[in-house]
């Protein structure tokens, strides 16, 4: 028996350093492993970061992109009103300026016709009703011309 016992200490001892050994070795792969497992999870955090961050900015870009957009196309709808005001405005100025022309025509020809009508001085005490009446209907027809030459339908 007491080589058993004696034998017994040395499975001890034996299974002891070929435990420390096997612990040793997997310990190491393990360590190894936690410490790829850190370095990983670094990168990971560090890839989600970039990733977050580079989302936010694209974003941010984006928004900025949009009010750029909307700028250009507000600035593009001015332009049109713009040109097209201006256009407007040629269109009224040469209006004007035919009717302008038309309106020294039309005092021309109001002038000539006031002309024509031979009107003698008025003396009230040598008033004829015949001669003025004569008088007022040749008026009335240089007036009825002058109407129908200018192109109004009625007269005031």
């Amino acid at each position: 028996m007491a080589e058993a016992k004696k034998a017994a200490p040395k499975r001890k001892t034996t299974a002891k350093s070929k435990t420390t050994a096997r612990t040793t070795a997997k310990r190491k792969p393990v360590a190894r492993k936690a410490a790829t497992a850190r370095k990983t999870a670094v990168k990971k955090t560090a890839s989600l970061q970039n990733r977050v961050s580079e989302a936010s900015r694209n974003a941010f870009l984006a928004s900025l992109g949009f009010y750029g957009m909307a700028f250009d196309q507000f600035q593009g709808q001015i332009k049109t009103v713009e040109s097209e005001l201006n256009a407007r405005r040629k269109k009224a100025d040469k209006l004007y300026a035919d009717m302008v022309k038309r309106g020294q025509k039309v005092e021309k020809q109001a002038k000539t016709a006031i002309d024509d009508i031979d009107l003698p001085k008025l003396d009230v005490a040598a008033l004829d009703r015949a001669k003025l009446e004569a008088q007022l209907e040749k008026a009335r027809a240089r007036f009825a011309e002058l109407k129908d030459s200018v192109g109004f339908k009625a007269a005031a």
